[in-house]
């Protein structure tokens, strides 16, 4: 089958003339008996050709004349509209901004589309813990978690580890109180549970509000909020994310025997359902215009804490503004490159659901290629890859590509990216950005997303990836391949 492929790439008839595309196809590839990848020679020298753009790009944002821009734009950002929930009056002049800046930037097909997005407001919010003596717990209440009665609740708390740990408790014990859940930092994947059950959890056994470790690794007294989900069928009640300091304090005084109380008071108040918008723009195709679209994208919305330059102003930035570069650099691959920057992705994923119900009719023939940068914009490493395993081998080539930014590094996780998984888990391909995140949860959805921890240099390396990648996947003379799922 390789050789019978080698020859078909040699007449053209593959996707390969001496003129360019012929048919934008991509037959099976195979692996060799080792697992390891078998791309025919034709196709790897065309891959290796691009290595001379990919130093030019990365020339240009990173030490030329595109140096810090991109931390520019986000700084003007979020310095003008603050943090950017979903539902509220900033997101949305927000994305007014965005749209008025793509067009000077002289991006193409620049507009928004539609997307219903929870609208979810924080009141005021206070802790106290009132027995065995008064101290101030810091607090965030979680989205879509109800408010307390007037005036607050004050009830004796119950302390655990783990759903295991309560699991045992007796109904009896548990009705009336406040439960603290304080779990160990086991990763954000595994840990997250708790942010987003804990209230339904302590519900069905008849407590009264839920209080969680906030969910991050390391802590100097500040709370981080986030999404939580009532399940159905359940009572909602008020439910919030602590200190990890605090949190650790009454689990241990709970299990020495200690009786505390806590006066819990929320003002927090789900608002229903608004119109948002996704903001996009396109570097049009030479060839294909609306087919075969290369995706990139992030999310312009955040939590109503910080002001989101991390989450994900940096990956939004790096999406718009990779365009803008390849642009003024006049580097314009055979097919549109599209910046997507994602509404509602907090709350759960909206802008994506609905641009993914927009386009479902024509998705096959539309996307060729997504990526998503949702996971931090410091120094960059390489990239994620989901696809199948043809599209893989080819992908690893075009990683190899990135050594003038030392990110060549190629990991496969199970979706690509929050967003985009409304494709990736389907079949589509797709790919993230890999970056020196280490930290990424020390800040993630807390007051400390802000510009402080957003460095020019790296976020510059993370563009340059963004705008080389997407240019050389647009531009191959062959769509990547893809096993598309209903």
């Amino acid at each position: 089958m390789v050789s019978g492929l080698l020859f078909l790439y040699a007449i053209g008839l593959l996707g390969f003339s001496s003129a360019g595309v012929t048919n934008n196809r991509i037959d099976k590839f195979g692996l060799n008996n080792d697992g390891s990848c078998k791309l025919p020679d034709v196709l790897l020298k065309e891959i290796h050709g691009y290595q001379p753009i990919v130093n030019k790009i990365v020339d240009k944002v990173v030490n030329g004349e595109f140096a810090g821009q991109t931390w520019d734009r986000l700084a003007e950002l979020v310095d003008t509209f603050g943090s950017r929930v979903a539902g509220s009056v900033q997101l949305e002049k927000a994305i007014d901004f965005v749209i008025e800046k793509m067009q000077a930037d002289g991006l193409e097909n620049v507009h928004t589309e539609n997307a219903s997005v929870p609208h979810w407001v924080r009141g005021y919010e206070s802790a106290q813990l009132v027995k065995p003596f008064s101290k101030n717990l810091p607090l965030l209440g979680l989205g879509s978690s109800i408010g307390t009665p007037r005036g607050g609740i004050i009830a004796e708390v119950l302390a655990v580890e783990s759903f295991s740990e309560f699991d045992k408790i007796s109904e009896e014990k548990v009705r009336g109180k406040i439960v603290v859940f304080c779990p160990p930092w086991e990763g954000y994947g595994r840990t997250v549970v708790y942010r987003s059950q804990a209230a339904s959890v302590a519900s069905r056994k008849g407590a009264v509000a839920a209080l969680v470790r906030s969910i991050t690794p390391f802590s100097i007294g500040s709370p981080h909020t986030g999404q939580q989900h009532y399940q159905d069928g359940v009572k909602k009640i008020p439910v919030a994310c602590i200190t990890v300091e605090d949190a650790q304090m009454l689990l241990r005084k709970y299990r020495r025997g200690d009786k505390m109380e806590i006066h819990l008071e929320m003002e927090d108040r789900p608002m229903g359902s608004v119109i948002s918008r996704n903001s996009i723009g396109e570097l049009v195709g030479t060839i294909y215009t609306n087919t075969s679209v290369v995706v990139v994208s992030g999310h312009l919305d955040s939590w109503d804490v910080g002001v989101g330059a991390m989450d994900d102003g940096g990956g939004a930035l790096i999406s718009w503004k990779a365009l803008t570069y390849l642009k003024a650099m006049g580097l314009r691959p055979r097919r549109t490159i599209r910046a997507i920057l994602w509404t509602g992705e907090e709350e759960g994923l909206y802008g994506g659901a609905a641009y993914k119900e927009a386009h479902k009719l024509q998705e096959q023939k539309e996307f060729n290629f997504f990526f998503e940068s949702d996971i931090g914009t410091f120094e960059p490493r390489g990239l994620d890859f989901v696809g199948n395993a043809d599209a893989e081998c080819i992908f690893r080539e075009i990683v190899k590509l990135m050594s003038p930014l030392n990110a060549t590094e190629f990991e496969t996780p199970t979706d690509g990216g929050p967003d985009i998984s409304h494709w990736t888990t389907r079949g589509f391909p797709g790919a993230s950005l890999l970056n020196k995140n280490e930290k990424y949860f020390w800040f993630h959805h807390s007051a400390g997303d802000t510009m402080a921890v957003e460095d020019p240099r790296n976020l510059d390396k993370c563009a340059a990836l963004w705008a080389a990648a997407a240019y050389v996947v647009a531009d191959l003379s062959i769509n990547i391949p893809k096993d598309i799922q209903e």
